[in-house]
């Protein structure tokens, strides 16, 4: 992609990575009435802004790129990783009150999913992470509703036929039996919706318990359920690099 190319970016994605707010808070701002580009009233969310020209104002005031933002949340399970539930169930952003500006969360775990879960308002870095043509490993901790063979672990590494195709190879760990309960360590390069439970639910199986443990060099070590940090500058450093690695051959 050119530079030039880069720079032109929706208006509402203008103001969610300027940190204004979400996606869907920007397009009822800009529906409303409350966002001009160089000083004329735009209402269309999808109208195209060019970043290195362009002035943006919400409620007459210039729309500034914020400061980078990185946090990483050891989420709990019975949160919603959105902005907002119409429902009045509780998202994950009513337990990083002190951020203090909007960052959007790096892909999603679902309500029932505790576990590492990155956001931030860098979207070239969150584009890179969650694009599976980087591979970025993501590792699970699960507890399945059976006791699994072998040969079901082995279908789970070589990759198994879901409703969207083949899943790529993972990395499948035993880690203990317990009763009628197989604990395992479930390694993956992709990010499909509900990814994890469809592979399990495809060898015969259900996910009893799931938590995300790891994205890439990020870990939830130091962290306690509920709990958030930043990012240090070397984490980022470390993260990127690892976005950048070039896809292996096949």
């Amino acid at each position: 992609m050119k530079e030039g190319q880069r720079k032109l970016k929706t208006l509402d994605r203008v103001l969610s990575k300027a940190g204004a707010g979400s996606r869907t808070e920007a397009r009822s701002w800009i529906g409303g009435g409350r966002v001009r580009v160089n000083g004329k009233l735009i209402q269309t969310p999808d109208h195209w802004v060019d970043l290195g020209r362009d002035k943006v104002t919400l409620d007459g005031k210039p729309v500034v790129s914020a400061q980078r933002r990185y946090i990483l949340l050891y989420k709990p399970k019975g949160y919603l990783a959105t902005y907002r539930d119409p429902q009045g169930r509780p998202t994950i952003y009513s337990l990083i009150p002190e951020v203090g500006q909007f960052v959007g969360t790096v892909g999603r775990l679902d309500l029932n999913t505790s576990g590492l879960l990155l956001l931030t308002n860098d979207n070239d870095l969150a584009e890179a992470i969650t694009n599976p043509e980087h591979e970025l490993p993501k590792t699970y901790l699960v507890k399945a509703s059976t006791l699994l063979s072998g040969e079901q672990l082995d279908q789970l590494a070589q990759g198994v036929e879901l409703s969207d195709g083949l899943t790529r190879p993972g990395i499948v760990k035993r880690l203990r039996d317990s009763g009628k309960y197989t604990f395992l360590e479930l390694t993956i390069t992709e990010g499909r919706n509900r990814q994890v439970r469809r592979m399990i639910e495809h060898v015969g199986s259900k996910v009893l318990k799931l938590v995300r443990t790891s994205i890439g060099p990020l870990t939830l070590e130091g962290l306690t359920i509920g709990q958030w940090r930043e990012l240090t500058s070397d984490e980022v450093k470390i993260l990127k690099k690892a976005c950048s690695r070039p896809r292996r051959q096949r």
